[in-house]
């Protein structure tokens, strides 16, 4: 006889957790399954762990570009033991005795829906009134010829490592491969990254990856772009991966930072009237609702694969059960790559306002030639922000920025995105002195509008 539960939330990731809770603290009765650990890819072996390990980088970079200060030594065995607490040990039993305690039903094991409502653990059965998806992504491998002799890693192996090669080669320039070169370069290892396109970070502005290509080549990372790995071989010690432009190149480990899949095989989807996209995501409403009494969230649907996505998503999905039904909406969500400098973005590109027929004006400004945050930071200073704005409407479209802290402070423009505040109203704001915020005032009062 199965049990019952008002709501089951298969997955525990960052976009789990939050539905859950917020079900818990509705009064709902909650089950949650997850086949891992609770806190899922990113607080174990993805944002957690490799944000703990770019720290050290950062500062060491910091205090080698700041007057007054001499030399910073990195200290790869403290690094790696903070790390490691970060990700709990790779133990969540601190998580599972917590839901227990605010009246969860935690289940560990592999989840299939059976029937509406109707799920089943490794032969255990639960039924809900109400179920939610959350299973999150996996790695994708790109069919390298030769691949499966050779030393693979994935984001679990790199930032769970004990100790770090000596050389090695990152397949991908999207946000994950730029931080994993910029990491490991800092900390001593020869890098070299492969990217098929012609300019990392493709699905950005190309000014930021240029701006990104200039901070890896910094760090003395070996870039080769518009190239794509046809086949890999081992030779000796030595982990060999062919390129399609005729050259090879060389590590003891080959990392792959290829993208991710939505995680939606083995769990019966299709079978409960849930529609599956081209890449396996799981097609949902503007409520994320996937069918009746069914909803997803996070990186299985396949919108935008980000925690702070998932961690949204699972609210509108806890507030759509609870009788406060809401669209998502994804429009001037921010995007940031934890390299030195950072690199932040939100909203639209250039080629996505040009795709969507719209009038707009850009601009760029060198931080170091209009405000002075970028001088007390740093006695070399760095610093590029982008703003898009269209024309008609008068507001931010989309906003780009290369500079120290941009994670921090990109967020007043995916606010202004996000609400459509007039340039009129932001040209009014008034930032703190000195800040790198008040290269907003700059660059808005250079639009051509």
């Amino acid at each position: 006889m199965s049990e019952h539960f008002d709501v089951i939330v298969i997955g525990m990731g960052p976009g789990g957790e939050v539905a859950a809770s917020r079900l818990l603290d509705g009064g709902r009765s909650v089950a949650v399954v997850e086949r891992e650990l609770i806190g899922g890819e990113c607080a174990y072996w993805a944002c957690i762990p490799s944000k703990t390990v770019l720290r050290p980088p950062e500062v060491s970079g910091e205090v080698d570009r700041v007057a007054g200060v001499d030399g910073a030594r990195m200290d790869w065995p403290a690094a790696r033991d903070h790390r490691d607490q970060m990700a709990r040990h790779l133990d969540d039993s601190a998580q599972v005795d917590g839901y227990v305690d605010r009246g969860a039903r935690v289940v560990k094991g592999v989840a299939r829906l059976t029937a509406p409502g109707v799920v089943d653990v490794d032969g255990r059965e639960l039924a809900a009134d109400q179920v939610v998806i959350a299973t999150g992504s996996a790695p994708v491998i790109p069919p390298i010829e030769g691949l499966d002799d050779v030393t693979v890693w994935t984001n679990r192996e790199t930032y769970t490592a004990a100790d770090l090669p000596a050389r090695a080669v990152v397949i991908g320039g999207s946000a994950v491969g730029v931080e994993t070169a910029l990491f490991l370069a800092r900390f001593g290892t020869a890098v070299t990254l492969v990217q098929r396109s012609g300019r990392l970070l493709s699905r950005e502005d190309p000014r930021v990856g240029d701006l990104a290509r200039a901070a890896l080549g910094g760090a003395g990372v070996e870039i080769r772009v518009g190239t794509t790995p046809r086949r890999a071989r081992r030779d000796g010690a030595d982990q060999v991966v062919e390129l399609d432009d005729g050259t090879s190149v060389r590590g003891d480990v080959v990392i792959m930072a290829t993208g991710r899949a939505p995680r939606s095989d083995g769990l019966g989807l299709e079978e409960v009237g849930v529609s599956l996209g081209e890449r396996g995501e799981v097609l949902v409403d503007e409520h994320c609702r996937a069918a009746d009494r069914i909803w997803a969230l996070g990186d299985v649907t396949g919108v935008l694969p980000f925690t702070h996505v998932a961690k949204y998503q699972g609210r509108i999905v806890a507030d759509a059960i609870l009788g406060r039904a809401r669209p998502a909406r994804y429009d001037g969500i921010p995007r940031v790559v934890f390299a030195d400098p950072e690199i932040a973005a939100a909203g639209l590109t250039q080629a996505r306002a040009d795709a969507r027929g719209l009038r707009t004006a850009a601009v760029e400004v060198d931080l170091a030639e209009s405000i002075a945050r970028p001088w007390t930071f740093e006695q070399h200073p760095r610093g590029h922000l982008g703003l898009l704005a269209d024309v008609d409407r008068r507001v931010l479209l989309g906003a780009w920025a290369v500079a120290p802290q941009a994670g921090e402070w990109i967020h007043q423009a995916s606010l202004a995105i996000r609400a459509g505040i007039p340039i009129d109203t932001l040209l009014d704001q008034v930032a703190q002195f000195p800040t790198y915020t008040e290269g907003f005032l700059t660059a808005l009062e250079a639009l051509d509008l």
